[in-house]
């Protein structure tokens, strides 16, 4: 995918993961960016991990394994922000 394609889909799953997780207040459109690239970039590796396909591009199935990436992320860091 080409870089704004990643840019666009990024936010898009930020912004979701965001909503899923109470998170929307505190982020704004930098921060949804980077969570949903993190996210897909995580939810890939993870899904290659056991043996499926990663992110294929823009279509459904690559949006709910970097939303999945995304919300694990969003855990990890409050999870994180909460010990400290």
């Amino acid at each position: 995918m080409g870089i704004i394609i990643w840019i666009i889909f990024g936010g898009l799953v930020g912004w979701v993961a965001s909503l899923v997780m109470g998170t929307d207040p505190e982020q704004g459109i930098v921060l949804n960016i980077v969570v949903g690239i993190i996210g897909a970039i995580l939810g890939g590796f993870v899904m290659t991990f056991f043996g499926e396909n990663g992110v294929t591009g823009f279509n459904l199935y690559s949006f709910i394994v970097a939303l999945l990436g995304a919300i694990v992320l969003i855990t990890v860091v409050k999870a994180l922000r909460h010990i400290t």
